[in-house]
């Protein structure tokens, strides 16, 4: 019998270390916020090399550009955080004083919210970046992207609703 609880107990606690295996694929989201960087500062010395001499239009764009890589890079953030301190370990910032509010007090189903959130800003940012070079794309391009994008919208609202009912009852 107490080989049997011996064994029991090791198969537990190698499931319960086996949490860490998740550690480097946040290390990568991490890195991914490095090559985000990268694509920022092209984006933005693009942008400043044709400001003087740009339509309006153009630096909307470029702008609205620079917004989505932003978006992105605190998706990945906040993923980061939630996904590591939900599922691997929790971090340990001591009292500083730079410790976001929302550390350690978004759940799995707040990060589902907030990933639909950044998902449905980021697609409408691309569908005002297509409407502002309308020119460029075909009735049928764009009738995509909308429909696309109002998938992301009734989606994140289909979970919020199902989230807040989860949390209701």
């Amino acid at each position: 019998m107490s080989t049997m609880k011996d064994f029991e107990h090791f198969f537990e606690t190698l499931i319960f270390n086996s949490r860490w295996l998740l550690a480097p694929f946040y290390f990568g989201l991490l890195f991914s916020i490095i090559l985000l960087m990268v694509k920022f500062t092209k984006e933005f010395i693009h942008l400043a090399k044709i400001l003087l001499h740009a339509e309006g239009s153009e630096i909307v764009v470029g702008i609205l550009n620079l917004v989505d890589v932003t978006l992105v890079a605190n998706l990945l953030l906040i993923m980061t955080f939630v996904g590591y301190e939900t599922f691997v370990s929790k971090i340990d910032t001591g009292d500083h004083e730079d410790r976001p509010d929302w550390m350690g007090k978004v759940s799995f189903s707040g990060l589902k919210i907030k990933l639909f959130a950044s998902i449905v800003a980021i697609s409408g940012i691309e569908l005002l970046n297509a409407f502002m070079n309308v020119t460029s794309f075909t009735s049928e391009q764009l009738a995509w992207k909308v429909g696309i994008h109002l998938v992301f919208v009734v989606s994140g609202l289909f979970l919020a609703i199902t989230d807040w009912f989860e949390h209701d009852h």
